[in-house]
């Protein structure tokens, strides 16, 4: 079977056995769970390591130089004199894909190893923690949009009742607000997906097809379909190409999240328990750059560059916006959370330059905040799995209580706020570039939208060690007095391997982001290519 196939049900395989377990064994769940996840980052690993590397294998819009590739018939319709409709199980993987599907491994690993603080149905929750890693896997693999879809869509009702059963004092509220943005965005990507299977043939077959990469190619849309290129045809007085590419970015805006479709995530993450908020900073904000560079830019080049100023404008709000809003914190899972909104605008500042540096710049961004964010999460929940409370004010003089627990603050901080030698520094140095250098390449980008990218630098700087002056540093000063000197113990086994490996992780990749850069070089250069820039 293939590898691919393999990394995606593998968790849906373990669910299985445990919601099949009688409930007097939950106290395996947990470790099944771990088990399924570390199974899953061991192949992970291996498909890293036996990716192939080269001009050859640069993926974007040739089929054949995806790698891993399997291609099944699905679903068959005979439409009579209108040919057949056909879609297909079709995953691969090219350089973009490879990294973020390790980094989502590592991230679902930490994450099991959170959950074993949930106390409550925990055949419940396990089984929706294993299907919502087989999805965001699955999105990261998929090549036909249907499938593709299908996995966007089924990671949306296992968060659901994750937050809504398990979440916080609001976890209605905040699960419903999540459901209600998501799906918003879904319903109408849905019919932009219909359009461009209508617009596009398969050159072989002669069928429509849902294939990401044939919608790529600008010679399989039929004259005059509502896709085309040359199409006149237009929706609310709009050219029909560049209202897709709005539907289709809008959808994945909300998951990045870009200002002003962020307002979900601060309550989601609050809400939400420690696990699932590492999974929703972690991995489900990356499938929305994931999909803004999968599907919008590679589908709608054109569109896409003709309204790079606005993407590049959109990066910025997020990334001066979300640093001021976690400025003005006190508390401090909202406070991070804030922070991502931030990290995440130079994303999509990275990819509006359509330069190799910025979009470069920005995959690395998405690989280094996986790991920053999971663990800044990881620490919050520390915390408060032990008193309950999150509030910076409520905290002084941590540092002399939890000396370990401090040691791995400053390191998730000092990497999140670009100290060099960390692997969040060569992602917003890169996606710096990218955008100082797009005014001169190819115009698409002005100076000073660089220039407000490092402003949101300094912020950044601002509130982590404003933070950790507050909660870490001075004279030992706690709201719960000696019953919270009791509780707040410091790091015990399971938190420190949970921590460590990705403490180690980020200053690795400080020193080496070749881990990343030469396996995202080819399909960065295709895709700059595919655009038509130098």
């Amino acid at each position: 079977m293939n590898i691919l196939t393999l990394l995606i049900f593998t968790p849906i395989l373990f669910g299985l056995i445990i919601a099949l377990m009688p409930s007097k064994w939950r106290g395996s769940f947990k470790y099944i769970t771990l088990l399924a996840t570390l199974v899953q980052l061991g192949m992970g690993i291996w498909i890293y390591c036996n990716f192939k590397s080269g001009a050859a294998f640069g993926g974007i819009n040739h089929e054949g130089q995806f790698q891993f590739m399997q291609k099944l018939p699905w679903i068959n319709l005979d439409l009579g004199t209108m040919g057949k409709m056909q879609i297909d199980y079709f995953v691969g993987i090219d350089g973009i894909s490879v990294t973020l599907l390790l980094m989502s491994s590592v991230v679902m690993v930490i994450a099991a190893l959170a959950s074993w603080e949930i106390t409550s149905n925990l055949k419940g929750f396990f089984v929706l923690f294993l299907i919502l890693d087989m999805a965001v896997i699955g999105v990261f693999c998929s090549l036909d949009f249907f499938l593709f879809y299908i996995f966007y869509e089924l990671m949306l009702l296992p968060l659901y009742f994750l937050i809504g059963m398990w979440g916080g004092a609001r976890r209605e509220y905040a699960a419903i607000k999540f459901f209600l943005y998501t799906l918003f965005g879904s319903v109408f990507m849905l019919l932009v997906m219909i359009g461009l299977y209508l617009s596009v043939k398969d050159p072989v077959t002669g069928n429509h097809t849902f294939n990401i990469i044939q919608m790529m190619n600008p010679a399989n849309y039929e004259q005059g379909s509502v896709f085309s290129i040359l199409s006149h045809q237009t929706l609310f007085g709009i050219q029909a190409r560049t209202v897709g590419f709005i539907i289709l970015f809008i959808a994945f805006a909300i998951k990045v999240p870009v200002v002003p479709l962020h307002t979900w995530l601060p309550d989601a993450h609050v809400e939400a328990p420690t696990p699932v908020s590492i999974i929703l900073a972690g991995i489900l904000l990356k499938v929305g750059g994931y999909g803004i560079i999968r599907v919008c830019v590679s589908i709608f080049p054109d569109i896409a560059s003709a309204n790079a100023y606005w993407l590049g404008l959109l990066g910025i709000i997020s990334i001066l916006y979300g640093a001021l809003n976690a400025l003005a914190q006190k508390d401090l899972k909202r406070l991070i959370a804030y922070s991502s909104v931030s990290h995440m605008g130079f994303v999509l500042l990275g990819i509006a330059s359509f330069t190799t540096e910025g979009i470069s710049g920005a995959v690395m961004q998405m690989v280094s905040h996986g790991f920053l964010s999971t663990m800044l999460f990881f620490l919050v929940g520390v915390v408060y799995n032990r008193v309950h409370d999150r509030g910076i004010n409520h905290f002084r003089g941590l540092a002399t209580i939890m000396p370990k627990y401090t040691v791995f603050v400053m390191i998730a901080f000092f990497a999140s706020l670009g100290l060099p030698g960390f692997s969040a520094f060569i992602a917003e140095a890169f996606s710096l570039v990218g955008a100082f250098k797009s005014p001169s390449v190819n115009g698409l980008l002005p100076y000073w939208m660089a220039v407000c990218g490092s402003l949101g630098i300094l912020l950044g700087a601002a509130y982590f060690l404003w933070t950790l002056q507050r909660m870490f540093f001075g004279r030992l000063n706690l709201k719960g007095g000696s019953v919270w000197r009791i509780a707040l113990t410091d790091l015990n086994l399971r938190e420190k391997i949970a921590l460590a490996p990705l403490a180690i992780i980020a200053l690795v990749l400080g020193i080496m982001p070749s881990l990343v850069f030469d396996k995202i070089n080819d399909s960065v250069l295709a895709l700059v290519q595919f655009m038509h820039l130098k």
